[in-house]
């Protein structure tokens, strides 16, 4: 092999070929798999959010503990926090530092909530019924599976009426009505 110049030497110290950036994604390949994400830009914009939720944290810490716009605004954010499923009742600003990642934001997804609802055995099944449009939140059919369910509508994730699943589910459970077939 020959010998090196002077610029490829400096070079090759500015850079690692034998540890290449794409190869250290093993947690978001993990956390796409477990949460059956099924675009990268998913999970780099729920990436994105704990980020930026991470900065406005450490920025608020930042202000006195008695300033009354640290308080209000510590309080709004952990109350919106809560709304969307983030963080637990009684929480701090330092769980949003630990408990938020983009985990936090993917269990809220709606095959997750799904799954952890009975409503499907596996979030890849609950993804494909989602995607042929079997599954409602509220009046609303939602076809996308990254659609994002907070606490309160969580209790109106249902069937859609016209759903096999459903009726097969009401013949199960004795709850069939004729009146449906109409």
């Amino acid at each position: 092999m020959r010998q090196l110049k002077h610029h490829e030497q400096k070079l090759l110290k500015k850079h690692d070929f034998l540890n290449w950036k794409q190869d250290q994604s093993h947690r978001e390949i993990k956390v796409m798999r477990r949460y059956h994400i099924q675009h990268r830009d998913d999970y780099q914009k729920y990436n994105r959010l704990v980020g930026n939720l991470h900065h406005l944290t450490l920025r608020l810490s930042r202000l006195p503990p008695t300033d009354p716009f640290r308080l209000k605004r510590e309080s709004a954010l952990l109350s919106k926090a809560y709304d969307i499923g983030l963080v637990d009742t009684g929480a701090k600003m330092s769980d949003i530092l630990d408990k938020v990642n983009v985990s936090a934001f993917a269990r809220r997804r709606l095959g997750v909530v799904m799954v952890r609802l009975k409503m499907s055995q596996s979030v890849k099944q609950a993804v494909t019924y989602i995607e042929q449009g079997q599954i409602r939140v509220g009046p609303d059919t939602i076809t996308d599976p990254a659609f994002l369910v907070t606490r309160n509508m969580e209790d109106f994730v249902s069937w859609v009426d016209q759903s096999k699943i459903r009726q097969h589910i009401a013949r199960y459970t004795g709850e069939h009505d004729d009146y449906d077939l109409l």
